[in-house]
């Protein structure tokens, strides 16, 4: 009896394997890596249409198929004159590099804007780095070793950006300089570290207007725009 239960038990561990093998499948070392939801999705080789390029002629298999390509959706038309005095400007910038749009580049310096007050405020010199040029980078971060030498904290809340607007835009050369006009509402202040305010008002809200100008190489394969002036209008 002892013998027939183990048997039992054996076929129904041999059962049960092979319908969980049916329903999770076996591992063959082919499997794709788990998804990753932070990855542009890609289309699987070998499915969908098969696009040719210039003077390559098609696989045996395929050359008598019809092939109907959903035409590429053409890009907005710039009007350039809507941008008053910077429009020459930021319209060479786009022949030099058809990629700049202005629409584009003020929504990212937007996002430099306040990337840039909030890391400088926080004292993050790594943050900074690859959003400055160097000469403005060595003045942002001098200012960060003074603030924690004197043991200084600053206090830096920007609470809203109002406005972007472009001031002045020129190509010289490959080199693209695109000057803007940030209107923003930031609370800013200093303390000592006793903390005690030397500087500013931590609880009023002050309307700021920033002038800054960004470059970049239109030959660099860096789409990436960097900080290379710095003014604030009185």
């Amino acid at each position: 009896m002892h013998y027939f239960d183990i048997l039992i038990f054996a076929l129904i561990a041999v059962f049960l394997a092979l319908r969980l093998r049916s329903v999770l499948g076996s591992r063959t070392g082919e499997e794709k890596p788990p998804s990753d939801p932070f990855s542009s999705p890609q289309s699987e080789p070998g499915k969908g249409k098969v696009v040719r390029f210039p003077g390559q002629s098609a696989p045996a298999d395929v050359k008598d198929a019809e092939f109907e390509e959903t035409p590429a959706a053409k890009p907005e038309p710039i009007d350039f004159d809507a941008y008053g005095a910077a429009g020459l400007g930021l319209e060479a910038i786009h022949k030099s590099d058809p990629a700049f749009n202005p629409k584009t580049f003020l929504n990212g310096a937007k996002m430099a804007f306040e990337m840039i007050v909030t890391a400088f405020a926080k004292g993050d010199a790594k943050s900074l780095k690859p959003l400055l040029a160097p000469h403005v980078f060595k003045d942002f971060s001098a200012a960060i070793e003074t603030r924690a030498r004197e043991g200084q904290v600053m206090v830096d809340e920007l609470v809203a950006i109002s406005s972007v607007a472009f001031e002045a835009a020129r190509l010289d050369g490959s080199m693209a300089y695109v000057t803007l006009r940030f209107v923003s509402e930031q609370v800013n202040a200093l303390k000592d570290k006793e903390g005690h305010v030397i500087e500013g008002d931590p609880s009023r809200v002050e309307r700021v207007v920033d002038i800054w100008t960004f470059s970049r190489d239109t030959r660099s394969r860096d789409p990436n725009w960097a900080l290379t002036e710095t003014l604030t209008a009185e």
